[in-house]
């Protein structure tokens, strides 16, 4: 399997580009259930992330024709975290190990993941006393203090890269 890597950069521009506004070329899922893990997708496409277009890959051809994990917040974990194949890549990991381009998920009850933000700044020696800024839609927002959130689990999603 060939590899390549994130474009973190990239990534962030778009972030910075889209996190308050729609590009008009992906579905809005506000009214369906949230955009916010279809927005950390088009970030990961916007830093290189090739789809996949296998029955459980990952990938958009429209708001009908997309696959779970481009939109779904567990599908999307399970994809990332999983996915020996075409596209991006991940592991769960420690708030340390977190930086730029990379991936948060909020639980707010329950036992499933609701929300999906993208890390778009971190400010020093990330830990549990420092600031992680992040992105998102449904309630949209741009370099927003995660400490802001109220939430009962927390994930935090290594992007890794992409393999080709």
């Amino acid at each position: 399997m060939r590899y390549k890597e994130y474009d973190r950069q990239k990534a962030i521009q778009y972030a910075e580009k889209w996190a308050l506004g729609r590009n008009p070329q992906y579905y809005n899922f506000d009214m369906v259930g949230g955009d916010c893990t279809s927005f950390v997708s088009q970030v990961l496409h916007a830093g290189g992330a090739v789809m996949n277009y296998s029955q459980y890959g990952w990938y958009y051809k429209s708001g009908y024709d997309k696959s779970p994990s481009w939109s779904g917040v567990e599908y999307f974990y399970k994809f990332i975290v999983n996915n020996k194949s075409i596209g991006p890549y991940g592991k769960e990991v420690e708030i340390e190990k977190i930086s730029k381009g990379d991936v948060i998920q909020l639980s707010f009850g329950e036992n499933t993941f609701h929300h999906s933000l993208m890390v778009v700044n971190t400010v020093g020696n990330v830990n549990k006393t420092k600031d992680i800024f992040v992105a998102t839609h449904t309630e949209n927002s741009y370099n927003r203090r995660l400490s802001t959130y109220t939430y009962d689990k927390i994930r935090f999603i290594k992007i890794e890269g992409i393999y080709i």
